[in-house]
């Protein structure tokens, strides 16, 4: 009975002991819990990079994780909410803006990629009270349903007729060595990376005809 009675305290005592060394005062369990202030004091944490781009004509300087697209800065750090995340892969053409003249999906691209260049964006084409021709030509010819894919559209048909004014070819040019036409070929063609769910393709075509000065 007295070997059973200590083998008991001894029991006791070691759950008792355990329990004192292994409790954490509420003080250090909150800080445990709280996540780090700065990202950037963590342990492998990427250093934050300093850019300047130049969005719709005004310098903005932003401190970032190298890792953030252009479509997430834009968004995220500048509330510029008109180019959407639709697939965030490339593949739906949602996020289309414009970098020194030129389309990008701006969910390929990462910000720090474009320091010091122009971006253009939905919100830089024009206003409610000032629409863009290419706007105004939307809503003439219903070059939109749901709304989701249209500021993409809008940038992406901007920058097409600029490359058709610029004489770039696309794949269905038939001659390489002439200025490309405006055709409906060849306006499908190059707008085909913008998706329209709703299906409204064939006004965005007469929309884009009627803004390069042809019937629509």
């Amino acid at each position: 009975m007295r070997g059973s009675s200590q083998l008991s305290l001894s029991r006791r005592a070691l759950v008792a002991t355990a329990a004192a060394t292994t409790a954490t005062p509420p003080s250090q369990a909150g800080a445990q819990a709280a996540p780090a202030a700065d990202q950037a004091t963590r342990p492998g944490a990427p250093a934050m990079s300093r850019v300047t781009l130049r969005v719709n004509g005004e310098e903005r300087s932003l401190e970032l994780d190298p890792r953030t697209t252009l479509l997430d800065a834009l968004r995220e750090q500048l509330q510029l909410t008109g180019s959407k995340k639709g697939c965030d892969h490339g593949q739906c053409g949602a996020c289309t803006v414009m970098v020194e003249g030129r389309r990008i999906y701006s969910c390929l691209t990462l910000a720090v990629m474009h320091d010091g260049e122009a971006v253009t964006t939905i919100e830089g084409l024009g206003r409610p009270d000032a629409l863009h021709p290419m706007q105004a030509a939307f809503v003439k010819h219903d070059g939109y349903q749901c709304g989701y894919c249209t500021p993409g559209q809008i940038c992406a048909s901007v920058a097409t007729l600029q490359e058709i004014e610029a004489g770039i070819p696309s794949h269905v040019t038939a001659d390489l060595t002439a200025a490309p036409q405006l055709t409906a070929e060849e306006i499908r063609e190059r707008m085909s990376g913008n998706i329209c769910r709703c299906g409204a393709y064939s006004n965005i075509v007469e929309a884009i005809t009627e803004v390069a000065g042809r019937p629509a």
